[in-house]
């Protein structure tokens, strides 16, 4: 059967230049696609679900997102699950990453009386995937934060921890028979310094150098607290793994002397959430530390605007967590830019800019380049920082306009999947998995439905949300097929 897939890759992408891979993935290797509920679900209002911040945020601002669009429907995925696990039966996939929301189980974030719909919603969704054999991973929050806890200060209240740990019990309680792998929280970088320190992301609160701290510290215990709860409750029982997903833009110093700016920059952007799970040592990165605390001082104030962990906390976060979920998209170049501004910010803080080489390919969206040494770079750098650990690549993926003959996104999975490959036999990193992003098209974020990331065409247009198998969902197939990067053109 691999023989008979191999040769149809061959002449379907053929002529392909690239892709003769010389390493196989290792046979337990789990191939997937991930997605997100506010993203591809729809139903935004259905069936008890409350409003999250996102639904706020678009329904008041659709100003905010480029086409003026909401995931009000989406994909509808809430009505189409059956479909869409047909379809990845059909890609061969071994496992698929969603995540719950929150307002689907509890209407209004408050910790009482949980939504049986909502919970009858996901046991359908996770008994479709197991008679399918395709293994749930699921994100526990992807940003969907309820809009009467946001109204309460959302992460930036301490309250939120006991919130969210409610949550995670239901979800623990209610679907850990099925769900083999647990992921905490998705990209808290994102969230808490773009959506709460800038307004890139909902609650958009434009507050930086201050409301994103607060968030990524209530953020980090809440993770704590849940892979406690997990490991000593419910490890027992179901005999899961639960990690968190971080995502890693790399950061190439921009000439030999910006290393330093470079790792600074790491540490600021992973680092940040990584160093105090994955560390001996715990807490944030001691550059992290040091360059928040003297800027503060400069600014008047009498503390740092970074919180500090207790001794207790700093050992109750280290090793809180099974695997290192890991985002990963492109590259950006690094450079010192330290300043005498006063002004209070993260990039102040950092003092490090950032910014892209024209000659590098580029995708539909702004901030992605196609960069695959990128990719081994980061992945040796997170073996070498963290004690190898084990790598769930959770997302990985490339924007267009929604072309179905998508030659440039089959070129992009072809390289970086290649740099995987020799990331794990020429660098020994342990990575265990690896999900494209995404499924289908859907939501993305302040893009709307402009970028396109889908393995699927969605025709948005239409009120049953077809989906069209694109030549890159061909060839992810062939690749899951014969475990190994099938031959294709590289075109970007």
């Amino acid at each position: 059967m691999k023989v008979l897939l191999y040769i149809f890759g061959l002449l379907v992408f053929s002529f392909g230049t690239h892709g003769d891979s010389i390493y196989q993935f290792p046979d337990d290797f789990l191939f997937g696609t991930a997605a997100a509920a506010y993203q591809n679900e729809g139903a935004w209002n259905v069936s008890g679900k409350g409003p999250s911040i996102w639904d706020t945020f678009t329904h008041l601002h659709s100003e905010f997102v480029v086409d003026h669009s909401n995931g009000d429907v989406a994909c509808d995925a809430y009505h189409k699950f059956k479909e869409d696990v047909q379809i990845l039966k059909e890609l061969g996939v071994k496992f698929y990453r969603f995540s719950i929301a929150w307002t689907r189980i509890f209407p209004t974030g408050l910790p009482h009386n949980p939504n049986a719909d909502g919970i009858a919603f996901y046991n359908a969704l996770l008994d479709e995937l197991q008679k399918n054999s395709i293994i749930p991973m699921v994100t526990i929050f992807h940003w969907d934060v309820p809009q009467p806890l946001q109204n309460l200060g959302g992460f930036m209240n301490p309250k939120m921890i006991d919130y969210y740990i409610e949550y995670a019990r239901v979800a623990f309680e209610n679907f850990g028979d099925r769900v083999r792998y647990w992921i905490t929280f998705n990209e808290p970088k994102q969230f808490c310094q773009e959506g709460h320190g800038e307004a890139y992301y909902a609650p958009a609160l434009n507050m930086s150098g201050v409301a994103d701290y607060l968030c990524g510290h209530n953020l980090l215990r809440s993770h704590a607290a849940a892979y406690h709860l997990y490991n000593d409750i419910y490890r027992p029982l179901f005999g899961g793994e639960i990690g968190i997903t971080l995502n890693g833009l790399w950061f190439e110093p921009s000439n030999p002397q910006e290393e330093e700016a470079a790792e600074r920059m790491r540490q600021f952007y992973l680092g940040w959430w990584a160093h105090p799970i994955f560390t001996a040592e715990g807490d944030y990165p001691p550059v992290m530390k040091e360059y928040i605390a003297k800027r503060s001082a400069q600014q008047g104030f009498r503390w740092s605007r970074l919180p500090e962990f207790t001794a207790e906390e700093v050992e109750y976060i280290k090793g809180s967590a099974d695997f290192l979920g890991f985002n990963h998209y492109s590259t950006f170049l690094a450079a010192n830019a330290e300043n005498d501004d006063l002004t209070i910010s993260f990039a102040n803080d950092h003092q490090v800019k950032t910014f892209l080489d024209p000659s590098w390919p580029k995708g539909a969206s702004s901030w992605l380049s196609v960069v695959p040494w990128g990719f081994r770079k980061f992945l040796k750098w997170l073996r070498d920082s963290y004690d190898n650990p084990y790598i769930v690549v959770t997302e990985n993926g490339y924007s267009d306009l929604g072309q179905i003959h998508d030659a440039e996104r089959v070129s992009y999975y072809g390289q970086y999947l290649e740099a995987l490959l020799q990331a794990i036999y020429e660098d020994n990193v342990s990575v265990i998995a690896y999900a494209a992003w995404t499924l289908m098209d859907n939501f993305e974020w302040f893009d709307g439905y402009k970028s396109r990331f889908g393995l699927y065409y969605v025709d948005f247009s239409s009120p049953n949300r077809p989906r069209i198998a694109k030549d890159s969902a061909r060839f992810y197939k062939y690749v899951i097929g014969n475990n190994t990067v099938v031959p294709y053109k590289k075109v970007n």
